[in-house]
């Protein structure tokens, strides 16, 4: 198992609050990545002859969409909140997707690796964290990373490590990204 996951919360409504803390990061994860591919999206279109990363991105936001949209059912269903920090990812998000895209097709993907790259790691500790309490929804969550991992290796095939300041801006992106999960878990 990875150190990433948390040990067992003892007393009355651990289970649930851990559930509920995996739902609601998930959820906001989700929620950005939508957003940081409809901003990225939004400048490529902009753009003549961006075609076919624009084709790339309404694929993959479509995905990042599905999941939204999954986990929206599932908090609601759970009745658990979603995070308070909703508005400050929503515009951490669109900067980070418009801001990527200003700078090129190999930053918007290296962004895409970024992201991805954390996301499939926290949706493997997920898994593995839940495997046996929720079976059901560790396939869901095995699914979402499988399509997280595509986007990744996409990115990858599509120059991402030649960005400009690659080593930089990936550095921040996935440390952005680990915050946030911390954060959004809690808040």
């Amino acid at each position: 198992m990875s150190d990433c996951i948390p040990l067992p919360r003892p007393g009355q409504g651990a289970d649930k609050a851990r559930m509920d803390e995996i739902l609601r990061v998930d959820h906001a994860g989700e929620y950005a990545a939508v957003l940081i591919y409809r901003a990225q999206r939004a400048v490529f279109e902009a753009r003549k002859g961006r075609e076919a990363i624009t084709r790339d991105l309404a694929e993959m936001q479509a995905q990042e969409a599905v999941h939204l949209a999954r986990f929206e059912r599932l908090l609601n269903a759970r009745k658990v909140r979603p995070t308070a920090m909703t508005p400050a990812w929503r515009l951490a998000a669109s900067a980070l997707g418009a801001g990527t895209a200003l700078i090129g097709e190999k930053a918007a993907h290296a962004c895409t690796e970024a992201v991805e790259s954390v996301i499939e790691q926290h949706y493997a500790d997920q898994i593995a964290e839940i495997g046996d309490r929720d079976p059901a929804l560790a396939a869901e969550l095995n699914q979402f990373r499988e399509e997280e991992l595509a986007h990744h290796d996409h990115a990858i095939e599509h120059g991402s490590r030649e960005a400009p300041a690659y080593r930089l801006l990936s550095g921040v992106i996935r440390a952005g990204c680990r915050a946030a999960i911390k954060i959004s878990e809690k808040v």
